[in-house]
Order: structure tokens, then C-alpha cells, then sequence
């Protein structure tokens, strides 16, 4: 009996233990794998997210054109990267060009910065030490430059680390893109793999989640990234027409903003204070009011963007676009609202399933009433 007992406990040992090296192993395998992608997951989501947002134009080309899927996508992919990178150019060619010209008027001494207006001065707050800069900078810009070389220095480090941090950005939304036209001209496999996904992690629930976490993408791209676009579009064609210096640079902070839930105003109240003191007045009332327009212009487009009613939150969207940022960068900034929106629909999802499910629960235990 003894000898019996032993034998089955070294078995069950032997079992654990070769369990134990299988568990072990997998998991090894599964960080290994997971340190190998790691530098491609970013770019993969938003790949995703991407192809999810212009699948509906792919498919309406090929109808349209008659055209296959992989064609269309090629083309779309095509175009997205046009987009993406002939203003990247044109805005780091203007970047350098301007950068060049500027030091070299400066080391001629051919630099010429018109004296400030009366009403720079009555500006609230900066108005006085901001008049007193500019005619520094005015009447002797070589001691100005002396007087701040090391808040020069400072800013000039972190400005040519943002432009290599934004370097870093055009790169992964190209391969981004180029993800994007992989999964769009495999739409049929990558649906299937992701239907596949969850409903093995959803059982029953996931072909509903997986349609549902299809639409929330696409909403939210639409209703959160797509009003940012419109409003950046809209807020740098009055800045152009007013010339207001930097403008792709005010374009990308009103995009940072309006897609982190911020009012755009926050950035073009200031460029209005300074519009006030180099144009007339009638050009900066004007200015003023398309600006408070752009800002609000969000009142009615996302409505009429956000899709058939997928309601998210602000606050989510707000936590997920600075989480996001803070995370990833400005990739993140996208993706991190996206998917904590998407996690907030499919959390919403699954409590509605399961109150639903316990309800039912309850009516098929609750005692028929006697009869008669």
C-alpha cells in the first residue's frame, strides 16, 4: 500500500514538475516575443486603427472604379503618404531655410525687428515686460542676444530635440501607414483573425464586441481626430491670411489640443492679443471672430462625425489622449485615446451582458405562483 502511495506521489512530482518546465518555457517564449515586437506595437495599432478608419473609402473606390481591393488599397496607401509626407518636407524645408537665413542676418548685422506698437504695451500681464523685450531687441538686438544667451542655448537644445522627436513621429506614421495598406489589402484574413481573437476571449460575446469595438474606432476617429483636423485646417487658413509667423506650428498645437478636448482658443487668444498690435483693427476683429468660430466649431461637428450615436465620455478621451502623449509620444497622443474609448465601450458592453445574463438568471430561479 505504501509503495503504491509513493509511486503515485512521484508521479503527481514528476507531473508538476514537468508542467512547471512547460509553463516556464512558454512564458519565456512569450516576453521573448513580446521584446521583439515591442518597438513595432505602436505602429501596428495605429496601423490598425488607420485601416479600420479608411476601409469604407477602399471598398467604396473599388466599387466605384472597379477596382480590386489590393489595388485600391495601394492607392489609398498612396495618397495617405503623400499626405503625410509632402507637408513634412515643405514644413522642414521652410523650418531650415528660415533658420538659415535668420543666423545669417544676424551675423551681418543685417537683422532688422520693427520697434513694437502702443498697444503691445496695454496688453494684460506681458504687456510691459514684452514692450521693453521688443525694444531692446528693436534698438540693440546684439545685447539682447548677450544679455539671454543662456535661455537662448536652452531653448535652441530643446527645439532641436523636438524637431528630432518629430522626425521620430513622421517615421512611425509611415510605417503606420504602410501597415494600414497591408491590413486593408488583406481585409478579409485580418477580420477573420480578429473575429477569431474574440471570440475566444469573449466566448459567446466576442463576434458582438469585436463589431462593436469596429464601430467605436471608426466613431471616434471620425467624431475626436477628424473635428481636430477640421478645426487645425481652419484655424491655419486664418492665421495665413492674417500672416501670423509659424503657422503649421499653431496649426499642430490646435490639433494637440482639440484632440485632447482642450478649446483651440487657448492657443489663438494669445496670436489674437498680437494680431490687435501689428494689423488694423478691422482685420483683427475679424481674425477674433473666426477664431472663437474655429474654436467652437466642434459644437455641431462632432455630432455629425462622432457616427450612428457611439457616445464616449470627454473625460475618457481626455485621460486616453494625455495618458497616451505622456506614454508614446505623439503617436500616443492618438492611440491612447482611441483605445481607452474602446476599452470603455466594451467594459460598457460586457456589464450590460452580464446584468442582463444575472436578470435572466433570476426569472428562471424565482418560484412559479400556485395556480387556482
Amino acid at each position: 500500500m505504501s509503495d503504491k502511495k509513493i509511486s503515485t506521489a512521484g508521479e503527481f512530482t514528476n507531473a508538476t514538475v514537468d508542467a512547471a518546465i512547460k509553463i516556464a518555457l512558454i512564458f519565456i517564449m512569450v516576453i521573448w516575443c513580446f521584446k521583439i515586437i515591442q518597438p513595432f506595437i505602436m505602429p501596428i495599432l495605429w496601423g490598425g486603427i488607420i485601416a479600420i478608419a479608411l476601409y469604407p473609402v477602399v471598398t467604396f473606390i473599388s466599387n466605384r472604379l472597379k477596382l480590386s481591393l489590393g489595388k485600391s488599397s495601394l492607392l489609398i496607401t498612396l495618397l495617405a503618404l503623400a499626405v503625410l509626407l509632402v507637408p513634412t518636407f515643405l514644413f522642414s524645408g521652410t523650418i531650415v531655410s528660415s533658420t538659415q537665413d535668420f543666423i545669417a542676418e544676424i551675423h551681418d548685422g543685417t537683422l532688422v525687428i520693427p520697434p513694437p506698437k502702443e498697444a503691445v504695451n496695454k496688453l494684460p500681464l506681458v504687456g510691459d515686460n514684452l514692450y521693453e523685450l521688443w525694444s531692446d531687441a528693436s534698438s540693440d538686438l546684439e545685447d539682447v542676444v548677450k544679455k539671454y544667451s543662456e535661455e537662448i542655448k536652452a531653448f535652441s537644445t530643446k527645439a532641436a530635440g523636438a524637431m528630432g522627436s518629430f522626425g521620430m513621429t513622421v517615421l512611425q506614421f509611415l510605417i503606420s501607414i504602410i501597415i494600414a495598406g497591408v491590413f486593408m489589402g488583406r481585409a478579409s484574413g485580418s477580420s477573420q483573425m480578429f473575429h477569431k481573437v474574440s471570440v475566444r476571449l469573449a466566448g459567446s460575446h466576442g463576434e458582438q464586441f469585436s463589431e462593436l469595438a469596429v464601430a467605436t474606432v471608426r466613431s471616434v476617429v471620425q467624431g475626436v481626430i477628424g473635428v481636430a483636423f477640421i478645426q487645425s485646417i481652419l484655424a491655419g487658413v486664418g492665421l495665413a491670411l492674417v500672416g501670423v509667423p509659424g503657422t503649421g506650428i499653431w496649426m499642430l498645437l490646435v490639433l494637440i489640443l482639440a484632440i485632447i478636448q482642450l478649446p483651440p482658443i487657448l492657443i489663438l487668444g494669445p496670436i489674437i492679443a498680437y494680431v490687435f498690435s501689428v494689423e488694423s483693427s478691422t482685420t483683427a476683429i475679424i481674425f477674433m471672430i473666426w477664431s472663437i468660430l474655429v474654436s467652437a466649431s466642434d459644437a455641431f461637428l462632432k455630432p455629425m462625425l462622432m457616427g450612428r450615436g457611439v457616445d464616449i465620455p470627454m473625460l475618457v478621451i481626455l485621460l486616453g489622449a494625455i495618458g497616451g502623449m505622456i506614454l508614446s509620444g505623439i503617436v500616443g497622443l492618438f492611440v491612447g485615446a482611441v483605445i481607452l474609448a474602446l476599452s470603455y465601450k466594451l467594459f460598457s458592453a460586457w456589464l450590460v451582458v452580464e446584468t442582463a445574463d444575472m436578470d435572466n438568471e433570476d426569472i428562471l430561479d424565482k418560484p412559479e405562483a400556485p395556480q387556482g
